[in-house]
């Protein structure tokens, strides 16, 4: 079972395995409505409903959906890190260019697949369109832990910059190619990736 990690703010974490069932329940229905019914429909009422739950156990950890829907965001950085470093482990002599294949193909199949998702990802959409920048250095951050080691690299400031670099090029460039084809579209995927190989040989090599 997967919960939301305890970094997010929460008014309760769950301290039982039943509460914890609970709050993964309420959060994969926030999932759920958010593709069904976008954000400004999103209700507590209507996740409660959905969860099969109380709207007292949605407000026991939330004080309202914007509270609920960073949770979401939190719990999607945290299986998407889950993904990449699964695959940096089965790719383990790869280098740095296995390492953007897995950073990118994951996060392309969770904008495709991970239900509310495509809606926010990893915080930076919620209102719709708002893409400040917090969330991806939050991901930068994320990326600079796990692919350091990986990578035999110190997790210093240079480091750190490379990746944030690397992410906004890669959130710009992908929000384009779904804007352009509704899963994606293949070309400008393989330019992004292209431009991506570049900038990060000329610093990695």
């Amino acid at each position: 079972m997967r919960t939301v990690s305890q970094a997010t703010p929460l008014r309760r974490a769950p301290v039982q395995r039943r509460s914890a069932e609970r709050l993964t329940r309420i959060l994969d229905a926030c999932a759920d409505l958010l593709d069904e019914v976008g954000y400004d429909a999103l209700s507590t009422r209507a996740v409660a409903l959905r969860a099969d739950v109380p709207i007292g156990s949605v407000y026991r950890f939330f004080g309202n959906k914007r509270q609920m829907a960073d949770a979401l965001a939190q719990r999607n950085l945290e299986r998407y890190a889950e993904r990449v470093t699964e695959r940096l482990t089965e790719s383990a002599d790869d280098g740095w260019r296995g390492a953007l294949d897995a950073v990118l193909d994951e996060y392309l199949a969770m904008k495709r697949t991970a239900p509310g998702f495509s809606l926010i990802d990893f915080g930076n959409q919620i209102p719709v369109g708002d893409r400040h920048a917090v969330p991806n250095h939050r991901v930068a951050d994320r990326l600079t832990e796990l692919l350091s080691g990986y990578l035999g690299r110190r997790p210093d400031d240079d480091l750190r910059r490379t990746f944030l670099v690397a992410v906004e090029t890669a959130d710009t460039l992908v929000q384009l190619a779904f804007r352009v084809a509704p899963d994606g579209d293949e070309k400008i995927i393989g330019e992004a990736r292209a431009l991506l190989r570049a900038y990060l040989g000329r610093v990695l090599d």
